[in-house]
């Protein structure tokens, strides 16, 4: 600069100098443009390839568990039917056991009533009892009253037999 102030030309080495720093500060710059450009690609790239890994093991991922769901679905369907088995059998059960129940309940009725009838039996026989000892009862006062009457009589047949007995004031009385 300060050649132009004296007016002189400038050095034309200065001025080529000059010129292939700038080249060279261009080439640097466009040389790291394009490595930073570069970078950017690569690493873009190196992100793309992941990422489309990761997608192919998402879609593989899907793919097992639509398979898996699949599996799924057919082992449900499988409790599914064994449910509506068991609760056919279950019901059948039941209904045995309601069958069951209703013939030990008539069964029951049934052992009641014998029972029933065993405490009248059993009422009409303590009846009969009960006029059997008053019969006994009756018997065993006629006999009595019979045995008094046998006695007497054998005194009288005594008496007969032994006729001096019979006149008063006798001394074989």
């Amino acid at each position: 600069m300060s050649d132009q102030k004296t007016g002189q030309p400038p050095n034309p080495k200065m001025i080529a100098a000059a010129r292939m720093t700038g080249m060279g500060v261009l080439l640097i710059g466009v040389a790291l443009a394009f490595l930073g450009m570069g970078m950017f690609m690569f690493n873009m790239g190196r992100d793309m390839s992941t990422m489309t890994k990761a997608v192919t093991q998402m879609g593989l991922d899907v793919s097992t568990m639509a398979e898996d769901m699949t599996f799924m679905a057919g082992r449900m369907e499988v409790m599914a039917e064994s449910m509506v088995e068991g609760q056919a059998g279950m019901s059948a059960d039941f209904n045995r056991v309601r069958v069951g129940m209703e013939l030990m309940a008539t069964d029951v009725r049934s052992m009641s009533e014998n029972m029933d009838d065993l405490a009248g039996n059993i009422r009409g026989m303590a009846g009969n009892i009960g006029t059997m000892n008053s019969s006994m009862s009756q018997m065993n006062h006629s006999m009595a009253t019979m045995t008094g009457t046998m006695g007497r009589m054998s005194v009288d047949i005594n008496k007969f037999t032994r006729p001096e007995s019979l006149m008063p004031m006798s001394p074989f009385r």
